[in-house]
């Protein structure tokens, strides 16, 4: 770079170029982290009520989780998918969304509910093992009359 600078100076075409090319990688790479990964999402039945949830089931998603998110839809969550039942205690570190967490059991059964404040690294851990954990905008379960052990219908296997 320091040889085009000398050669060009700070005012030819080439040197603009190349520096606007370079400063678009950086924003087209910033923006994609930004909004996280992107993930297949699937349709639940939370209770007589249908919910969106982008699939989280492997390390790198399940830790990624909402973590820089600014906002969610209506209706949309995210939902943890374990392989076996875990008793995986879930925090908000880098989450700037206040969030509600059910735990559930292999069954779609909802073991416990948690809400999350923003940023908070305190823990929100299952009552007991459970291989699904769905995260939504805070109140959501609560606003939907959904508590423990009601069901999910539609989960993974």
């Amino acid at each position: 770079m320091y040889k085009l600078y000398r050669s060009t100076g700070l005012t030819s075409p080439v040197f603009f170029g190349l520096f606007a090319l370079a400063l678009g990688a950086c924003l087209m790479a910033g923006g994609a982290a930004a909004q996280g990964m992107l993930l297949p999402t699937t349709e639940l039945r939370v209770g007589s009520h249908k919910v969106h949830a982008e699939v989280a089931a492997n390390d790198a998603s399940r830790s990624q989780g909402l973590m820089g998110r600014q906002s969610l839809m209506p209706d949309h969550g995210m939902l943890f998918v374990f392989d076996a039942p875990t008793s995986t205690c879930f925090w908000m570190k880098n989450t700037p969304l206040p969030l509600s967490i059910a735990f559930i059991d292999g069954n779609g059964t909802i073991l416990n509910l948690a809400d999350m404040r923003p940023f908070d690294e305190t823990s929100h851990c299952p009552v007991a093992p459970f291989r699904y954990a769905l995260e939504m905008e805070q109140g959501w379960f609560k606003q939907n009359e959904i508590g423990s052990g009601a069901r999910v219908g539609g989960l993974p296997r």
